[in-house]
């Protein structure tokens, strides 16, 4: 583990290449899991602000969940969560014109139609965070779903801490981003490193 600032961050997001290949995945992120998307306080109220501008969007399964139920809940680990449709996919996604699964919010934001990128949770993955008394550990998750990113991050020499620059400095901050890349880059030059 290295520690920047008040936080524990797992070695993987040094060690190990990634970069999201949704050509290869098709979003499957949206669509698999046993929860929701786990969502920062006042993010619920950030989904219900936008939702008027992407509702036309979503699927109507997921339109039907979110007037029953609303657009978060709260999981058995007693967080809130985005509702999923079915227990399936997160309300939020819907099917790209190749099949896909994408982030309604994402697009709209992409577009200019909204401020809100999406839940800190979903731009952060692979990246979990895991609050503890007085630190947050910052792991990396690795399922079968993500293998095609590991292979084309491996491909193009970038590491996780890499890819996931922008949603790290958007959670944590710039000064805490900079700490973790030169921790990052010592780490890998270190007879310690496992890579």
């Amino acid at each position: 583990m290295l520690q920047i600032k008040d936080t524990l961050v797992s070695l993987d997001l040094a060690e190990k290449y990634f970069c999201c290949d949704l050509d290869a995945c098709k979003g499957a992120c949206c669509l698999e899991g046993d929860a929701g998307a786990p969502l920062d306080e006042g993010e619920a109220d950030e989904l219900r602000r936008i939702l008027p501008v992407i509702w036309d969007e979503l699927l109507p399964a997921a339109q039907r969940e979110i007037e029953a139920t609303g657009v978060s809940y709260i999981d058995e680990e007693g967080d809130e969560v985005t509702s999923l449709v079915e227990g399936g996919n997160c309300v939020f996604s819907t099917l790209d014109d190749d099949g896909g699964w994408i982030c309604a919010i994402e697009r709209a934001y992409r577009q200019g139609r909204i401020d809100y990128y999406k839940p800190v949770s979903c731009h952060l993955y692979p990246v979990r965070l895991k609050k503890y008394d007085g630190f947050t550990a910052v792991n990396f998750h690795r399922w079968k779903i993500c293998k095609a990113a590991e292979v084309l991050g491996r491909a193009k020499g970038l590491r996780a801490y890499q890819f996931l620059e922008g949603p790290l400095r958007r959670r944590f901050g710039d000064d805490w981003y900079e700490e973790l890349a030169l921790t990052c880059r010592e780490w890998l030059r270190s007879p310690d490193c496992k890579d």
